[in-house]
């Protein structure tokens, strides 16, 4: 999968070039651009020059609402959804069940820094499911891409990772 990347980056930098502009044609001198007098304004009385202007009260703005991730709810629009067939929807679910059983084998052995070696192929599944999911329903994908890091909490963290399962 590394090396599709790599290549399409390649193939991209080698198709994109970049052209010297044209050097540009000296423009005739514009004729002089007059400024019509104005009436002076008048001044202001001293009293009002000296009064500061108002401002408005400063409102501490709140935090958002971090909103709670509901893994039901995000399986059940997965599986749901119209956006692939079912065969994609199946190839999907594999995918996922395999990184599952890894998370669940690092988890249960003694590795502390297992887990992170697993950060890539989570986010390399996670574009994969947005890929699919994006054109034919956008909502479910900014609801996925929304949930990634709090997914990611769920599944790196043993406690979490075994309530859920």
């Amino acid at each position: 999968m590394r090396c599709i990347a790599i290549g399409l980056l390649a193939l991209a930098a080698g198709c994109a070039t970049i052209a010297a502009a044209p050097p540009a044609a000296e423009a005739p001198a514009a004729a002089p651009v007059v400024v019509a007098p104005t009436a002076a304004r008048p001044a202001q009385p001293a009293r009002e020059a000296a009064k500061p202007a108002p401002t408005a009260p400063r409102v501490a703005a709140k935090p958002a609402p971090t909103p709670t991730l509901d893994v039901a709810a995000l399986k059940e629009r997965l599986r749901s959804t119209s956006a692939c067939g079912v065969f994609t929807k199946l190839a999907l679910k594999n995918q996922m069940d395999d990184l599952l059983q890894q998370f669940r084998a690092r988890h249960q052995s003694a590795d502390a820094g297992g887990v992170a070696t697993l950060r890539q192929p989570y986010d390399m599944l996670v574009l994969k499911v947005l890929a699919v999911v994006q054109e034919g329903d956008p909502s479910l994908a900014r609801m996925i891409s929304g949930s990634r890091e709090a997914i990611w909490g769920i599944l790196a963290d043993p406690v979490k990772f075994n309530a859920l399962a």
